[in-house]
Formats: C-alpha cells, sequence, structure tokens
C-alpha cells in the first residue's frame, strides 16, 4: 500500500474527509456533516468560536472539489443567507477571507478565489441587512477591486479538479458591492476600473467559463445608479475600445490579438443583450455603447 493509500484509508477509518498535502495543498480539518448543510449551518454557525471559522475558512483551498465547493462554501453561503452568523462573527470573517483574497496564491490556485466567492456572501449579508460601517464597507470594495485586478490565474473548470475561476469569483464580489445602495460613487469607480482592467486580461488567455457574462453582472447593476452619467459611460466604453497597443495592430495574426477580440466581444455580445432586454431605462442606455464596441472591433 502506497502512502498516500495510507493516509486514504486512515481518513476513512476516522470519519474525516479524504485529501492530500501534495504541492502544499491546504488540507480541510473542520468537521463535515452528513446531512444536510442548511440543518447543519443553523447549529454550526451560533456555537462556533474563532477558531472554528479559522478551520472552516482552510477548507475554502482544499484541493478536493467536494470539500471546498460542496461543503466550505456552501456552509458559509446557508449560514450567511441564514442570518445564522452574529455581527461579530461576520466582521471576523470579514477580516479573515479579506486576508485571504489579499495574500499569496496557494500552490493548488483554490484557496484566493474561493475566498473571494465566500466573501461575496458576507457581502450580500450587508445589503440585505447593513452591519458593516461606510468605512468597512469601503475597505471591502478596495478589497474586492484588487483581488480582481491582481488576478493572473485564468483557469476556470478542469475536470477531476473543479473550478477556480478567479474572474467570475471576484466579478461576483463586486455585483454584490454594486448592487448595494450604501456604495459611493468613488468605491462605484473602484469597480469600473476593476472590470475593465479584466476584460482583456494581458496576454492569449481567451475566456471560455462564462467570465464575460460574470464580469458584465456588476457594470449592469451599477447602470441603474444616478450618479454616473452617459458621459460617463460612454468615457468607460470608449477605454474599452481598440487603442494602440500592440496586440490590436495585427490582431487576427497573433493569439493575443485574437484572444482580445474574442474577450471584448464577449464582454460587449453580454451587456448588449442584458441591457437590451431590460426594463430599466437606466441599463438600457447601455444597450448602444455596447453596440459601440462591438462595431469598433477589428
Amino acid at each position: 500500500m502506497t502512502q498516500l493509500a495510507m493516509l486514504a484509508a486512515a481518513g476513512l477509518m476516522l470519519g474525516m474527509p479524504v485529501s492530500t498535502a501534495a504541492e502544499g495543498n491546504v488540507l480541510c480539518t473542520a468537521e463535515r456533516p452528513t446531512g444536510d448543510l442548511k440543518s447543519h449551518a443553523a447549529s454550526f454557525f451560533p456555537k462556533a468560536n474563532n477558531a472554528d471559522l479559522d478551520a472552516l475558512a482552510a477548507c475554502l483551498g482544499d484541493p478536493d472539489p467536494a470539500v471546498r465547493d460542496d461543503f466550505a462554501f456552501t456552509l458559509w453561503s446557508e449560514g450567511l443567507r441564514g442570518q445564522y452568523l452574529t455581527p461579530a462573527q461576520m466582521r471576523y470573517t470579514l477580516g479573515l477571507l479579506t486576508k485571504m483574497v489579499a495574500g499569496p496564491d496557494d500552490a493548488a490556485g483554490f484557496r484566493p478565489p474561493f475566498a473571494a466567492l465566500a466573501l461575496s456572501e458576507v457581502a450580500r449579508a450587508d445589503r440585505v441587512e447593513a452591519f458593516l460601517t461606510d468605512a468597512e464597507l469601503h475597505a471591502l470594495t478596495e478589497a474586492g477591486a484588487a483581488y480582481l485586478r491582481g488576478v493572473h490565474d485564468y483557469r476556470g473548470f478542469i475536470v477531476g479538479e473543479g473550478w477556480r475561476h478567479g474572474v467570475a469569483h471576484g466579478a461576483d464580489l463586486l455585483m454584490q458591492l454594486a448592487l448595494n445602495p450604501r456604495l459611493s460613487r468613488a468605491d462605484a469607480d473602484l469597480v469600473l476600473g476593476a472590470v475593465a482592467a479584466q476584460v482583456v486580461p494581458p496576454g492569449s488567455h481567451a475566456y471560455v467559463h462564462g467570465e464575460a457574462r460574470r464580469l458584465a453582472r456588476p457594470i449592469l447593476f451599477l447602470a441603474k445608479r444616478t450618479d454616473i452619467d452617459d458621459a460617463d459611460w460612454a468615457a468607460w466604453f470608449q477605454s474599452l475600445h481598440p487603442d494602440d497597443a500592440p496586440h490590436w495592430k495585427a490582431p487576427y495574426a497573433s493569439e493575443v490579438g485574437l484572444a482580445a477580440v474574442h474577450n471584448s466581444s464577449a464582454f460587449g455580445d453580454a451587456v448588449y443583450v442584458a441591457a437590451s432586454e431590460s426594463q430599466d431605462t437606466q441599463v438600457r442606455r447601455l444597450a448602444p455603447l455596447a453596440a459601440g464596441l462591438l462595431k469598433a472591433l477589428p
């Protein structure tokens, strides 16, 4: 029996989750229930201390998608949406997850994107029932914008490994912030800048896992604001048009150029379709601007 098989067998006998520490992967030591996570959230969070929350947060970096996604993230979501966390627990969770998204990538690359996804649930909780101060909301927006801007691991779904999806998860966090009526105009600008930075990511990566639609969502919700006028939106979309960057010189002669055309088209399409079908006149004003972006592409 190999060492890995012995570890797996021992884990099964102890009723613990099985995962490996290969390549510095994060291991989940939190107790996993056998029953429904919604019911478990109702009993787990009211009695959880900071060490328990630390252990659950660590599970967001586990290499096993059943642990990372189906257990850890889902439990955070059930707890926050069920309002089972106290304000003190939510504030502690905010600090914990913010440090994770701001920290270095783990070896496997799962921890920051799943911390960002869990952080989107914290942002949602504040939107539903405010518990953050204005300064804390601003700090969360800064952290979310910095995370999305800084994503450089563009892996989405990989069979046997599951999702990383850093761009999409960062966009989900910014979407929750964009929905928050307490978000300041200055913070809205942080969201706009972060999304713009990832519409066409550096290099030759072409989005194929729905990233463009996820990036479009915070933009569509920000369009409902009355403090971002038509001129501001026109300038923002103009910043996405082809410019003097090398990849736009002969876009169909390089992988970088082809990716730029593909990613810009996908984003423009996502905004155009959603804005055109919206019943909100504030959102509909983005449709011709998205169409202009599509027409400007080579």
